[in-house]
This record gives structure tokens, sequence and C-alpha cells, in this order.
């Protein structure tokens, strides 16, 4: 049986009580220009926003000399406004930067993306100390693979849903070899449908995903309770196969992020491949903190001998679960 411990009680409690309500809360704006000829572009520019007339002030705005070659239309969905227009801009947009303006007074990042004539593309995150992006020529396989890695990485450490169940997979399987067969099925389950979701082989519907993910990580949340109270537990005895069965979902969730920012359709294996090689660092990354915060506390408990109460050990399980129960609901409402 699998005691849960003061530290990693500690590191359960710091998790759920500083991510956010939304899992999804705090998305990035987006920009797409996709080239048309060697100066006329098509404009799409997405940002958050509380109706339809009120979004957030950050806006593109495009090097000296550009010209609207059409109006704005604009929708407003679920907390997002989509505007697409057309542009010319004298000479095209290598070596031009566009500034995004108020970038600095906000907490969004944005996410700008140069589909090229050649099929290429440039993707980059903007970030408000540096509210800038300029136009390259395609890029080599070099770029391609730092990008998506980069976006991996990123996507991952922003994913609290799929942060917590690996948390809670930590919580729950003992030992370290079998932690690790555990979270590489995790991995291979989400990269067969991250592949097959996003090269369009299996599609599924975004909020029932996004619904099922969030029932994912309360029942693993149970499968510690039961564990610790002597009961039979299936990821207890089974890790891997659970494991592996909710990883297939995680994967729809990953492609739904991806498919936002497309893939460069002269190197989709290598952006495919390279943003899992992202994912999976930065899974690694987070078990490692976790595994690291869970070995510093217990070393204090001991030298300080502190005690704790029987019932402490339930404060884990049950604050993620009570944080994935309200996702669920709130996902469930919104369909």
């Amino acid at each position: 049986m699998r005691t849960v411990s003061l530290p990693i009680v500690v590191v359960a409690w710091l998790l759920t009580a500083t991510v956010p309500g939304r899992a999804d809360e705090f998305k990035p704006g987006y920009l797409q220009l996709t080239q048309l000829d060697h100066q006329t572009y098509d404009v799409l520019w997405k940002i958050p926003a509380i109706d339809e007339s009120t979004t957030l002030k950050v806006k593109p705005q495009f090097p000296d000399g550009t010209e609207a070659l059409t109006e704005v239309r604009s929708t407003f969905s679920r907390g997002v406004t989509v505007q697409r227009w057309r542009i010319r801009v004298p000479d095209g947009l290598d070596g031009k930067a566009i500034l995004f303006s108020q970038l600095s007074e906000t907490r969004i990042d944005v996410l700008a993306r140069l589909v090229r004539l050649d099929g290429t593309v440039q993707l980059e995150r903007i970030l408000p100390v540096n509210p800038t992006f300029v136009g390259k020529p395609s890029p080599g396989p070099l770029e391609v693979l730092t990008t998506y890695t980069v976006l991996g990485i990123e996507h991952i450490l922003s994913g609290f849903d799929h942060l917590l169940f690996v948390l809670a997979l930590v919580l729950l399987v003992q030992g370290t070899r079998r932690l690790l067969v555990t979270i590489t099925a995790f991995t291979a389950a989400h990269s067969l449908t991250l592949a097959g979701a996003t090269l369009g082989w299996v599609q599924v519907p975004g909020p029932s995903v996004e619904a099922s993910i969030a029932l994912s990580i309360v029942f693993v949340a149970s499968e510690i309770v039961h564990t610790r109270q002597g009961r039979y537990s299936v990821t207890q005895h089974y890790p891997w196969v659970v494991a592996f069965a909710f990883g297939l979902l995680h994967g729809f969730g990953f492609a739904g992020a991806l498919a936002e920012v497309g893939l460069p359709q002269s190197s989709i294996p290598i952006a495919l491949l390279f943003f899992n090689v992202g994912v999976e660092i930065g899974q690694l990354l987070f078990v490692g903190a976790v595994l690291g915060a869970i070995a510093v506390g217990w070393r204090v408990s001991q030298r300080l001998r502190l005690t704790h109460p029987t019932w402490l050990w339930r404060l884990a399980p049950y604050a993620i679960g009570a944080l994935a129960s309200f996702w669920l609901v709130e996902r469930v409402t919104a369909f």
C-alpha cells in the first residue's frame, strides 16, 4: 500500500491551488498570414473577447505602406473574436516587422504564423517583452525542429489538466521503474492519437474530448483513495493499461491545440515528431520537478521530525478530484 506523505500532499496542494479554475484560461492571441502572391496576404486574427464588441486591446500593426484590400469581417464565439481581411504589403513581409500594440499591458502571448507561397511556415510565440514578429525567408528543417519542440514543451507545461493527470499517476504508482513504464505508455498512446487526429485519420468532437480528459483525472484521483484504503484498484495493478487508455484521450486534446497552430506542409513529419518530443520533454521536466520536491520535502520532514494527522493523506487526491470534477461539470454544460 502506498503512503501519501506530507511532501506529496504539499506538492499536490500547491499545484491545485495555483492553477486557474479553467484549464484553458488565458489562451494566446493568434495571427495567421497566408501569402497569396509576392505582396498580398490573407489575415486571420483571433483575440480573447468578452462579447462581440469588447476585445482585448491588442492588435497587429503592419509595416508602413500596408494597404487593406478588403473590409474586416468579424465573428464572435465562446470568448474569442475572429477577424479576417486581406492586405497588400509593398515588396512582401520578408525582413519587416509586425508590432502587437499594447501586448505588454495584457496577460497573454500571441502565436504568429506566416504561411508562404512555397508551403513553408514561420511560427513564433510573441511575448510582451518583445511584441514584434519579423517575417523571414523560408525556414530549413532545423528551424522547424526547434520551433515545434519548444511549442510542444510550452503546450504541456501550460496544459494544467494534462499535468494534473500525470501528477495523479506519480502519486499512485509505486516504484521508479513501474512509474517510468506507466509514463511511457501514456506518451505512446497520446502520440498515436495526436498523429492520427492531426493528419485527419481520426476525428473526435473537441468538447467531448475535453470532458473525458477531466473525467480521467477524477478516475485516477479516486484510485489513489481506493489504494490508500486497501480496496482493489485497477490502476494500481495495471497502471500502464490505464495510462495507455487515457493517453489516447489526452492525445486528442493535444491535437486540438496543434490544429490551431497548423503544420508546415513541406515538413509535416518533422514538425509532428518534434512537437511530440517537446510534449515528452515538458512532461519529464514536470515529473522530475515533482519527484525532486517530494525528495526534498521528505528529507526536511525527517530532519525536523514532523508529524501529521492520519487524515492528511486525503488532501492530495481530494484536491485533484475536486478540481477535475469542476472542469468536468463546466465542460459538459458547455456542450
